[in-house]
């Protein structure tokens, strides 16, 4: 590609679409896009605001069908030269705002398009946003038409029984397992847990001695979804604040919000639908003991014992020791602190023996920077800390099944 020639057609391609465009100015987008290569498409679509350039070009009552046909060009007919990326930019502004049946019928075309690798990165990279407008929500509210998004889901299907990815999506709560914010006073309030950001990290990593693809993190909370995603864009925020960079939210609702049965009915609605979404995926959950995490995770193991590979369950409530068994028989794994959480995962299968020291290694650090509002408070964690160090420790370096 001649950068100078990209160059000229993009200030022209900004030209056209700055202020009032009529008619003639959206025929010679329509021109310039379609005489563009491949790769000046790609670098044109990802240098203009993709919203604004399909809410200025129009369809007209009596006249042409301007805006019909820039969908037909890039949706249909140059689709297959775009690159993962700008299809993805596409996707995201055809999904921004109303979506009407137009625009579902193209949102469809850009999945069927793509096949197997293809198709999961796809959908990887609209789930990396970053904010509310994801995957999740692209397919389960933005897509109105049933039988639109029913030839979706099986389409994912038919691909994930072709190319099974085998990694792993990594579901996680967020209040009181991620970081102290309901139950647990054991830590100053809002206090990451040690260890936790590296546990997310292995359990993305996996077990072998190829790393996975990273970014596989999802957050189920039971905090609601207000319609402008506000509150899921805000949490996603105080995340980034706290270490995590990337991230998905399925958030929960107002009408779910207080009882635990009805927190983990809908993550569970939540997690079933995220399945159909990624069924080339196993799951992991990490969730906490105080808030309707055991039934979600006891009901996702029920429903899917084939993909979900293990729960594990922060104890904030002091669970004993003989319950904590029964769950274990039901792989599901209760633990103090993360260092704990490793060792279990290493035994399930889901982390690498490496993993765990790296997990423990991180815990250490980050336990160490905690101001305790008492000395007591302070060795009391840090007696947990040192039994489950000492686990980790005994762990073989080879775990022979």
């Amino acid at each position: 590609m001649d950068l100078s020639i990209a160059t000229t057609k993009l200030q022209a391609l900004r030209k056209d679409m700055s202020g009032h465009t009529d008619r003639d100015d959206e025929l010679r987008i329509l021109d310039l896009l379609r005489g563009a290569s491949g790769e000046e498409l790609n670098f044109l679509l990802s240098n203009v605001d993709l919203v604004r350039l399909l809410s200025d070009v129009d369809d007209r009552l009596v006249g042409p069908d301007h805006h019909t046909a820039l969908l037909d060009l890039l949706c249909t007919h140059r689709a297959p030269e775009l690159s993962l990326p700008v299809r993805a930019s596409l996707a995201t502004a055809l999904q921004k705002g109303a979506t009407p049946a137009q625009a579902e019928l193209r949102l469809r075309d850009l999945f069927v398009g793509l096949k197997g690798r293809e198709l999961t990165a796809f959908k990887n990279l609209l789930d990396a946003g970053g904010e509310y407008h994801d995957l999740h929500h692209l397919v389960f509210d933005d897509l109105d038409d049933a039988a639109v998004r029913a030839q979706v889901l099986a389409h994912f299907q038919r691909e994930a029984q072709a190319v099974p990815s085998g990694e792993n999506k990594v579901l996680s709560d967020i209040d009181d397992t991620f970081f102290a914010n309901w139950v647990d006073k054991r830590y100053p309030s809002k206090t990451v847990y040690p260890g936790v950001l590296a546990f997310y990290q292995e359990l993305d990593r996996g077990p072998g001695i190829i790393p996975g693809r990273l970014g596989d993190l999802t957050f189920v909370s039971a905090r609601p979804q207000d319609p402008l995603g506000l509150i899921e864009n805000a949490t996603l925020e105080s995340l980034r604040e706290r270490g995590v960079p990337l991230a998905v939210m399925l958030s929960g609702s107002f009408f779910h919000l207080v009882g635990n049965t009805r927190i983990a009915q809908k993550k569970f609605e939540n997690f079933e639908q995220y399945a159909r979404l990624f069924p080339e995926y196993g799951f992991v959950f990490v969730g906490d003991s105080g808030q309707g995490d055991v039934e979600f995770g006891a009901r996702m193991l029920a429903a899917q014992p084939q993909t979900v590979r293990a729960v594990f369950i922060h104890d904030v409530v002091a669970t004993p020791e003989a319950k904590r068994e029964e769950w274990r028989a039901r792989h599901i794994f209760f633990f103090d602190t993360y260092v704990g959480a490793a060792v279990e995962a290493f035994h399930a299968g889901v982390v690498s023996r490496d993993g765990v020291d790296r997990i423990a290694t991180a815990a250490v650090e980050s336990l160490a920077a905690i101001t305790f509002a008492t000395p007591a408070q302070r060795q009391t964690r840090e007696a947990d800390l040192a039994r489950d160090l000492a686990r980790a420790q005994a762990l073989p370096r080879a775990l022979h099944v």
